[in-house]
């Protein structure tokens, strides 16, 4: 009796004498093994009540590298009855999705349903999207859709709407113990690491479980004559770059934080955030112009040498370049980070804007207007007009504003900085003004 052949997915005879990675080999084999996401996958976790019904629903799962995207889609396959076809949004396109939708018609009309799982989801296009929304809509297929990327700026709303977005969480220390731990379960020994260089692998992995298992078979192929300590850590393997997109929202968050902490005075945490982006690779230019908004949108006049501070580090920059630059970008968020704040003058400005558009076309009034000809002399241009140093306050308290448009307080100064002594300013030029009205 002839043998079937083999199909491509089935495992040939010498399949388990393959060598395969640590973090292959300990890849959860239930939802309960899958550690740091709790928060969805205990039984009151909104995926956790899934897996308890028998019922998956459309999902889009969006976390950073290495928190178990890959794996808990195909875990959840496995709690259903649905035929699973996993896909690539790397190397597939409209040809490979029409050919999985066919076959999912297929199965749906001999009773069986299919789990669609798209890796790196946010590789295709739009119109690659648009090709999920009838069968999504109509049940053909469940769709897990994985992306490292926010779902907000990469997915059409449309699917968006059609699905359900859980937020996976980079790992935090106690997951990532818990996976060292069960490597060296695995490997029937500890790793040849000191506690601090073991706190140091953690750091290392920033949060990504594959890395950390990566790096711990590294460790175990070494077989030091003693354990390593950090220093001795930092010399055997390579440090691993901060996860960092400049053109993605890892770019955006930074900043925010950056901007954020300078705005709440906490110069150490805006170091930090400041120090992060540095580390990632951005560029220090795009960062110095961030400060020279800041330092008019969020301290403005409560001290105007914030601009000037802020301008001189991007001056010095471009100037002397990198590495050094970089020190008077940093003294200029130390700046900006210890200045007393005011939102003072961007408020004004953006009430003046509204005020400017509203009111029209209206003229100023004569009394300030310049009259260059005889004939606008004699209508009245400049008639009246008060020049302040000829008064003994050097202030006429005269109207410049349009004569049909009531005087509006756009500029409030706040009691910080120096705006208090502008605010006192101010004040004494209103006195005067009302003293002027009355008489």
């Amino acid at each position: 009796m002839a043998r079937s052949p083999r199909s491509d997915d089935s495992p040939s005879l010498f399949a388990d004498q393959a060598p395969r990675p640590l973090a292959d080999r300990l890849r959860p084999r239930s939802i309960d093994e899958v550690v740091g996401q709790d928060h969805l996958l205990k039984p009151e976790g909104p995926i956790g009540r899934m897996v308890a019904a028998h019922r998956i629903a459309s999902m889009i799962l969006w976390g950073p590298p290495g928190c178990g995207k890959t794996t808990l889609a195909r875990l959840l396959a496995e709690h259903t009855d649905l035929h699973f076809e996993p896909l690539s949004a790397i190397f597939s396109g409209v040809a490979d999705l029409r050919k999985i939708f066919d076959a999912a018609r297929g199965r749906r009309a001999a009773g069986q349903g299919t789990l669609l799982f798209v890796d790196e989801v946010h590789r295709f296009n739009r119109s690659q999207q648009d090709a999920f929304l009838p069968v999504v809509e109509d049940g053909t297929v469940t769709l897990i859709g994985a992306t490292t990327e926010n779902p907000s700026f990469e997915l059409n709303a449309a699917l968006l709407s059609r699905s359900q977005v859980f937020v996976l969480n980079r790992l935090d220390f106690a997951a990532l113990e818990e996976l060292l731990q069960r490597a060296e379960a695995t490997e029937g020994r500890p790793l040849p690491l000191l506690p601090e260089a073991r706190d140091a692998v953690k750091a290392m992995a920033d949060g990504d479980g594959r890395y950390l298992l990566n790096l711990a078979e590294e460790l175990f192929a070494l077989k030091p004559a003693a354990p390593l300590d950090a220093a001795g850590l930092a010399q055997t393997v390579q440090r691993r770059a901060p996860v960092y997109d400049k053109a993605q929202e890892s770019h955006y968050n930074l900043i925010s934080a950056l901007h954020k902490s300078l705005r709440g005075s906490d110069v150490d945490a805006a170091l930090y955030w400041f120090a992060r982006m540095l580390a990632g690779g951005e560029d220090p230019l795009y960062v110095v112009r961030r400060l020279v908004r800041f330092a008019v949108e969020d301290i403005g006049m409560a001290d105007p040498n914030a601009l000037t501070q802020s301008l001189a580090a991007w001056d010095a920059y471009e100037r002397l370049g990198s590495p050094e630059g970089e020190l008077a970008i940093a003294q200029a968020v130390i700046f900006l980070g210890t200045a007393p704040k005011s939102n003072a003058a961007y408020t004004a400005y953006k009430a003046s804007s509204r005020a400017a558009k509203e009111t029209g076309s209206l003229m100023p009034p004569m009394h300030i207007l310049n009259a260059p000809t005889k004939l606008m002399k004699e209508i009245g241009y400049g008639k009246g007009y008060a020049y302040d140093h000829d008064t003994d306050e050097g202030f006429s308290g005269q109207n410049y504003f349009p004569p049909d448009m009531a005087r509006q307080e756009f500029y409030r100064p706040v009691e910080r900085g120096f705006e208090r002594e502008i605010r006192k300013r101010l004040d004494y030029w209103g006195k005067l003004r009302a003293q002027r009205e009355e008489g």
